[in-house]
């Protein structure tokens, strides 16, 4: 989301969390029960932006077997490494041509290879785009003849990768569906019962704010926890 800024990231989260709460608020005649809702709607960017990251990770993480077959064939076929990164633009997967089309225009109009190819880094921000623009800086500057083999070695590791993740995601989708169900459900059922005035009495009392965030504590804790031990392992970024 290279349009969003920090600050109006965080305008729009604060904004969210204090309409929600105001409204909830209102409608439930429940201070307490709109600041629990408040504090939810607040938090639901940062998860949308996180699932979108996830998301793209996931994406690229699929194509880039290709873009290496890509960039094999280019090479094998006598084009030069700017050459071969620049014909990603126009028969590289669909998703990932803007960036080698972006790429494309800084080395047209710069000359500067090293330059393009960090511009390309940051733009595309992945593990495996990190060690594959690492080795053609390094095969560029050095030389070498074993790019070929070093790019096949890449594309097979990854396809790999993807068998094996694919497998346990498959396995462990309905257990993690559930225990997202299972988080969510107190606070549906809370949203169903804060129009009942006896509802609204019971929560605006010490004991009903406490019960709501020792609710929320224990729901939190629990989601995070599954989270924890759900999540596959993920390439970091060491190469940056």
């Amino acid at each position: 989301m290279a349009g969003v800024r920090p600050w109006a990231f965080r305008t729009t989260s604060v904004g969210a969390g204090a309409g929600v709460g105001l409204m909830v608020g209102a409608l439930s005649a429940s201070p307490t029960i709109g600041a629990a809702f408040g504090t939810i709607a607040g938090l639901v960017p940062s998860a949308y932006v996180r699932s979108r990251a996830r998301k793209r990770r996931a994406e690229l993480r699929e194509l880039w077997p290709e873009v290496i077959d890509d960039l094999i064939s280019g090479v094998r076929a006598g084009l030069s490494l700017p050459e071969s990164l620049t014909a990603l633009a126009e028969r590289g997967p669909e998703p990932m041509r803007p960036a080698f089309g972006v790429f494309a225009e800084d080395y047209r109009a710069t000359g500067r290879f090293t330059e393009a190819l960090d511009h390309l880094k940051a733009r595309l921000a992945d593990p495996v785009a990190d060690r594959l623009i690492e080795a053609l800086r390094l095969t560029r500057q050095v030389g070498g003849t074993d790019l070929v083999r070093l790019l096949r070695t890449l594309s097979q590791f990854l396809r790999q990768d993807l068998r094996t993740r694919g497998e346990l995601e498959a396995r462990q989708s309905w257990t993690v569906n559930g225990a997202r169900l299972a988080a969510a459900a107190p606070w549906v059922v809370l949203a169903m019962l804060s129009s009942r005035p006896e509802t609204a009495a019971a929560f605006n009392t010490v004991l009903g704010a406490v019960v709501l965030l020792v609710g929320a504590g224990a729901s939190t804790g629990a989601y995070l926890v599954m989270v924890r031990i759900a999540r596959l392992p993920e390439e970091v970024r060491v190469l940056r």
